[in-house]
């Protein structure tokens, strides 16, 4: 999962410099069909496929709907909005799977997990709404924000409800189906706009965010939080996405960005707070 917040992070500031260059839907389905292709091999080359695998299809449809909807809505947010400021509406995603984690597997959030949930939740606050106390009593917050949080909630659903659905499937396997069955709702949606793109006249730049987005913040992020969820909480899986803001600070310095001021990395600092509170385990 560490290394799940890393990769994610990633995909926020590539996300930013490469989404207004083609439609959500049809940049998603492409990343879907790249990641199929990368996990599919390893699968293939790993644990197999097996005719078990394909029981009840249902499952993975469910899954690859719900997980197209979180990325579909994250290109659409980072038009308008900061890599940073969601990053930070992504950390709110633990207190969601908490919620959805009682509700589908009756998993029990301990107060010193509450605790640590308020603390995260209140430094992404902070950095939504730029530390900015007034805008905060206005509820100022912009529509790429309230985009993104609509998808960051299908985020938070996703990730207790794999284990509510897996059925023993090695994760490499059950991650594929949930790709593929992604992939063929998305190319279904965005047939027409993909066929009018003029990929040719396409910067480099779209490319290598493309190759980041469907390889590491995709295939592999997809294959790790399959893995974590099967072993641990759903709240203290997403714990990890509390470290996001801070690193993609850490990728805006890399990639030439500015950054934030000192009032916005006060919320961040109380992001990574929660984090250590959570790996306690009391």
């Amino acid at each position: 999962m560490l290394m799940f917040s890393v990769l994610v992070a990633g995909s926020f500031p590539l996300g930013v410099r490469i989404a207004n260059l083609v439609d959500p839907l049809s940049l998603t389905a492409l990343r879907f069909v790249l990641a199929s292709i990368v996990v599919g091999a390893f699968a293939g080359l790993g644990p197999g496929l097996k005719r078990a695998d394909l029981k009840a299809p249902w499952r993975y449809i469910l899954l690859g709907g719900i997980f197209s909807v979180y990325f579909v809505l994250m290109f659409e947010a980072l038009k308008t909005a900061s890599s940073v400021s969601t990053a930070a509406i992504f950390t709110l995603t633990p207190i969601l799977s908490a919620l959805f984690g009682y509700m589908l597997l009756r998993q029990i959030t301990t107060r010193w997990m509450t605790l640590a949930l308020v603390v995260g939740g209140s430094g992404a606050v902070w950095v939504i709404f730029r530390g900015d106390l007034d805008a905060l009593l206005r509820f100022d917050v912009g529509r790429g924000e309230i985009i993104f949080f609509t998808g960051c909630i299908a985020h938070a659903f996703y990730t207790p409800l794999v284990r509510r659905l897996n059925r023993g499937e090695h994760p490499a396997v059950f991650t594929l189906g949930t790709l593929i069955a992604g992939g063929i709702i998305l190319i279904a949606l965005s047939f027409r706009d993909l066929a009018a793109v003029d990929w040719a006249a396409l910067p480099p730049i779209f490319w290598v965010g493309l190759a980041y987005l469907s390889i590491s913040s995709t295939a592999i992020t997809f294959f790790l939080v399959q893995y974590a969820t099967l072993s641990l909480p759903s709240a203290k899986v997403m714990a990890y996405t509390y470290l996001t803001p801070s690193w993609v600070i850490v990728w805006e310095l890399a990639l030439g960005g500015g950054v934030p001021s000192p009032v916005i990395l006060i919320g961040v600092a109380g992001t990574v707070l929660a984090l250590f509170m959570l790996l306690q385990d009391r």
